[in-house]
């Protein structure tokens, strides 16, 4: 199977790689869904009840701050760092991710060649002006005077910049993800279920537009059909033995 990858990524001219919540749970960030993830604890917060209601707003930011933020300390993997890699060799052209946690910047992907569909947890933005804010200004009030920071510049209401239920998938990066879908000859899904839509549509539109499509996960998929290859392994091992990090 890793020769069979080793091939498909030396013969493809323009590479798109998309991730899931398997590529960082390796780091030690718990599955959402999966049991022991947060939502097996705690139902999220849908965004419309934290616009309209200041509990669920002090709720989430309780939530933020608890000092269980396992997505703070987190570290990138070797997966993230052979991505990075493959970025740098000028292989990857955009890397599509559903996660919100910053690991593929940190492992050294540009910011521009990072697609995040599901938004960034490790900032906050303004939901009317969308300027962005570190987290640190708001823990120091709402852990220190209690207080839930608003925007200096407009007043609006702050946000981890993430997606949350209910709230529509950003126009700008859906964009891009489909245009980087659509000018790939081998789409990589990487620790991805694949079932949660729209963002699940993108490796069956690059399979449908003529790429090679593969998919590396722990765990069979509703996809595996369409595949060019299927590996069901752990991620960060494949893909060290297949790209080499020194």
């Amino acid at each position: 199977m890793h020769d069979d990858l080793r091939q498909l990524i030396d013969e493809a001219k323009r590479v798109v790689v998309f991730t899931g919540a398997g590529i960082s749970t390796e780091s030690g960030i718990p599955d959402f869904r999966s049991p022991g993830g947060i939502w097996s604890k705690m139902k999220p917060i849908y965004f419309d009840d934290f616009v309209r209601s200041e509990e669920m707003r002090r709720e989430s930011w309780k939530r933020k701050f608890s000092g269980d933020d396992k997505m703070a300390n987190a570290k990138p993997n070797s997966g993230h760092i052979a991505i990075a890699k493959l970025v740098g060799m000028g292989k990857v052209s955009a890397v599509i991710t559903q996660n919100v946690d910053n690991l593929h910047q940190d492992s050294g992907v540009p910011d521009d060649k990072v697609i995040e569909l599901h938004g960034n947890a490790t900032y906050a933005r303004c939901l009317q002006c969308s300027e962005r804010f570190e987290l640190d200004r708001i823990k120091q009030l709402f852990v220190g005077r209690d207080e839930i920071m608003d925007c200096d510049k407009c007043g609006g209401m702050l946000k981890t910049a993430t997606i949350s239920f209910g709230q529509a998938m950003p126009e700008n990066e859906m964009m891009l993800a489909e245009e980087q879908t659509l000018s790939c000859d081998l789409f990589i899904a990487i620790g991805s279920s694949l079932v949660v839509y729209p963002a699940a549509g993108f490796p069956l539109l690059a399979k449908r537009n003529g790429a090679k499509l593969v998919i590396l996960n722990r765990e069979e998929t509703e996809q595996d059909s369409y595949a060019d290859l299927v590996v069901n392994d752990e991620i960060g091992p494949t893909l060290s033995a297949v790209v080499p990090l020194n």
